[in-house]
């Protein structure tokens, strides 16, 4: 039975405080009990509980997951993809050997011994001698330096030339781009191998200026092509309209918000592009207009020996292998390259 009331005080407030109903000071959300006239803690609103979705951290020092742009996102694809490991770890080899080919080979690749010409692997020489008893060892090691040379400053130059009046084309459009446009297909239906016996038949330097002159001087418009359709591309895009609205001028928007947005498809053809400029030397060597004694080149090597492949094939085979391994780690590099920056074949 509940105990009577007592006149001086509210039954209300009465049963508020001696009543025996636990109260649970979690709940409610408060360290102590006011007691008194019209004071009920047990019944004010418990807190709203607000539950959040795990979002995971980022890594210290790495981009936000889902959070990453299209070079962390092709540099993270590029990394666990093996073809493109193999090639690096093959082309980064090639490089070092030809900045230093003495770390590999302690020889000299234009001292022979005509006694030896021809001969086979020997103690000392793996690769045995060519014609005239030179170690064909040796010089493999020394030619990549002349086809790394070329394809990478033939390379840069093509895409450099190639991507400046390109862009300008697709920029400007107009007479500009049509001008352009046909200067390119003039130089398209130039025949690269023709053009490059009769340009490099006068030249009489053997050196590899000459040949990377004329590489870039029939490569730039292949690469000029790409870089026009990439900017006429990207130029329709929301954020450089936005751009131009606000006032920015050409030069800003096709340094800013063009060039950086139109520039992955020039780097994954120029990649491809530097294993045929290689075996486009060794070509042109081949036919004796290329490279010319006394450079060290695959080209010349190979041409030297097809001569003798029957009597000594060793002195074909490596040169020959040594071209066919650095124009493939290439060519898969730049497959590897485009698989990951072209958002079309993801």
């Amino acid at each position: 039975m509940p105990e009577p009331c007592d006149p001086l005080q509210p039954c209300e407030a009465r049963s508020d405080t001696s009543s025996d109903r636990p109260v649970d000071l979690a709940a409610t959300g408060t360290a102590t009990l006011q007691s008194g006239p019209g004071s009920r803690p047990w019944r004010r609103p418990l807190p709203r509980l607000r539950w959040r979705a795990a979002v995971p951290r980022p890594a210290p020092g790495g981009p936000a997951p889902g959070n990453r742009g299209l070079w962390s996102d092709a540099w993270h694809d590029l990394r666990r993809n093996p073809v493109f490991v193999l090639s690096a770890l093959v082309i980064l080899f090639l490089v070092t050997i030809a900045v230093w080919p003495q770390l590999i080979a302690d020889g000299n690749p234009y001292q022979g011994n005509l006694a030896k010409a021809q001969d086979g692997p020997a103690p000392g020489h793996p690769f045995g001698f060519d014609l005239q008893g030179r170690d064909v060892y040796t010089r493999t090691v020394y030619g990549a330096r002349a086809s790394i040379t070329v394809g990478i400053c033939a390379t840069t130059g093509a895409a450099l030339l190639g991507s400046v009046l390109g862009g300008l084309a697709g920029f400007f459009g107009g007479w500009w781009d049509a001008l352009l446009s046909r200067i390119a297909d003039v130089f398209f239906g130039i025949p690269i191998l023709l053009g490059g016996l009769v340009f490099l038949s006068v030249v009489t330097s053997g050196s590899v200026w000459p040949v990377v002159g004329f590489i870039v001087l029939l490569g730039w418009p292949q690469i000029s092509r790409i870089a026009r359709g990439a900017v006429v591309t990207v130029k329709q895009q929301d954020y450089v309209l936005a751009a131009r609205t606000l006032g920015a001028g050409n030069g800003r928007m096709l340094l800013r918000h063009i060039a950086p947005n139109a520039v992955a498809p020039v780097i994954v053809v120029a990649t491809i592009a530097l294993g045929t400029y290689i075996a486009l030397e060794a070509t042109l060597s081949f036919l004796g207009v290329g490279l010319k004694p006394p450079t060290v080149s695959w080209g010349i090597d190979i041409s030297s020996a097809s001569t003798q492949i029957r009597n000594a094939p060793h002195m074909l085979l490596w040169p020959a292998a040594a071209l066919s391994i650095t124009v493939l780690a290439f060519i898969m590099l730049g497959d590897a390259v485009r698989d990951a920056i072209d958002p079309k074949l993801r």
